[in-house]
């Protein structure tokens, strides 16, 4: 598949009477973007605000971020199943609107929901700090289903950022980047056959209500481990639907730009062969989280691998899903490095993980969501502060009188994200 990426960087988001794209500025017309929003029943109000880096703003709860997108050549449309036609996609042209995202906020929909600062420590742990911000504030009606609303409110997010995304279908690009992922039969050609045969394993939060990813459209609890080409899920195939804890939920900006992926791809046909995608679910029973880790093994001895990447999303559970497909890699001589975060306790003593084996001798971590912060009061509050002391991550008393949180790690939005999408390194 060959997936040609045309970046339009954004450089301002303001409000106006049109809608468009004018010399980096995203000129923002509420109304007609809000119209086929509140026509969902579920929402019973909703309005836009804007964030741009360094302003003391603080976004919470967020549910999704979102980067804007269009098709402009090729086979399907942006986020296929959900708002496009369940074409493959990952192929042909598609526009980028760079540096800037659609987060959706508001009321609470699950107790995971996080927090973006635009300035301040908390920016400093997210990388959505430094992006320009359309920010869709929604509120449900009385008496609302959480799995009905969420529903309303994963899709109101993903209308209206391929509605902005449109605006750059006539754009000329900044910048244009190619990608080429080979066939099967091409990786065992002759001048990659002397090259590691290297593949990557994500694992997709799929552990019961309101942890849910899709794959065109389909939610990631109703498959089987499968492959799928790294372009399709660069295209826009794979979107978040989950209310885990924010600092290492996958958001739906997560996996349009999977940086494990981008990577992989950077280096093939020079250091690695890099040989295709796996994807797997994240299971809540022990007969389910077997079958998956089985096939996710044995697809990779289909690929005739050397060495895979693990990605996982999550944590407690999940850890158990993340080293049965290790192990299972491991034991067909397959060299498996993981990326995951901790959950070490505030003193950071603890258990890093609630599972472990020998053979997970290869990791990357990003960062202990358990770490105590306190994120000062911010000038202006997009959405709500009514949640923080429930979401993962607060406490009783996490808002304190003069505005500011004392609060884990896990509060603020990709601040521990497990694809290695985050701000925070190790020495």
């Amino acid at each position: 598949m060959k997936l040609e990426l045309g970046y339009i960087d954004i450089r301002g988001i303001r409000f106006g009477d049109h809608n468009a794209v004018e010399e980096g500025i995203l000129v923002v017309n509420p109304e007609p973007l809000l119209k086929p929003v509140l026509e969902d029943p579920l929402i019973k109000t909703a309005h836009f605000e804007i964030a741009a880096p360094g302003e003391s703003i603080r976004i919470t709860p967020v549910k999704d971020v979102i980067e804007p997108r269009v098709k402009v050549e090729g086979k399907g449309g942006v986020f296929p199943g959900m708002v496009s036609k369940v074409d493959t996609v990952g192929s042909g042209k598609t526009n980028v609107l760079r540096g800037m995202a659609v987060v959706t906020a508001g009321p609470i929909v699950g107790f995971q929901e996080g927090i973006i600062d635009m300035t301040g420590v908390g920016a400093d742990y997210t990388p959505f700090s430094q992006l320009h911000n359309l920010v869709l504030v929604m509120e449900p009606v009385e008496g609302f289903v959480q799995r009905e609303y969420e529903k309303a409110a994963r899709l109101a997010g993903l209308r209206t950022a391929a509605a902005i995304g449109e605006l750059a279908r006539n754009l000329t690009p900044d910048e244009t980047v190619v990608y080429e992922t080979p066939t099967i039969a091409e990786t065992f050609s002759e001048e990659l056959k002397n090259l590691p045969r290297v593949g990557y394993v994500m694992m997709l939060q799929s552990q019961g209500l309101l942890h849910d990813t899709y794959v065109y459209g389909v939610d990631a609890k109703r498959t089987l481990s499968t492959l799928i080409g790294a372009t399709e899920v660069m295209d826009g195939a794979i979107v978040s639907g989950n209310c885990v804890s924010a600092c290492d939920k996958n958001t739906t900006y997560h996996h349009q730009n999977n940086p494990v992926i981008h990577d992989l791809l950077a280096v093939h046909g020079q250091s690695i062969n890099f040989v295709g995608v796996i994807i797997t679910n994240e299971n809540v029973y022990l007969d389910d989280k077997i079958r998956s880790s089985d096939w996710t093994a044995k697809m990779a001895q289909y690929l005739s691998l050397d060495a895979a990447i693990v990605s996982q999303e999550g944590f407690g559970n999940p850890d158990t899903d993340l080293i049965m497909n290790c192990t299972k890699l491991e034991k067909q001589g397959i060299r498996t490095v993981i990326i995951t975060d901790e959950y070490a306790g505030q003193d950071g003593r603890s258990q890093s993980l609630a599972d472990a084996d020998a053979l997970a001798n290869a990791v990357v971590t990003g960062g202990n969501a358990n770490e105590l912060i306190i994120l000062p009061r911010m000038d202006r509050v997009i959405g709500t502060l009514g949640y923080v002391d429930k979401i993962a991550g607060g406490h009783a008393g996490s808002l304190q009188p003069d505005g500011s949180i004392q609060a884990e790690l896990q509060v603020i939005t990709g601040a521990t994200n497990e694809m290695g999408f985050n701000r925070l390194s190790a020495r």
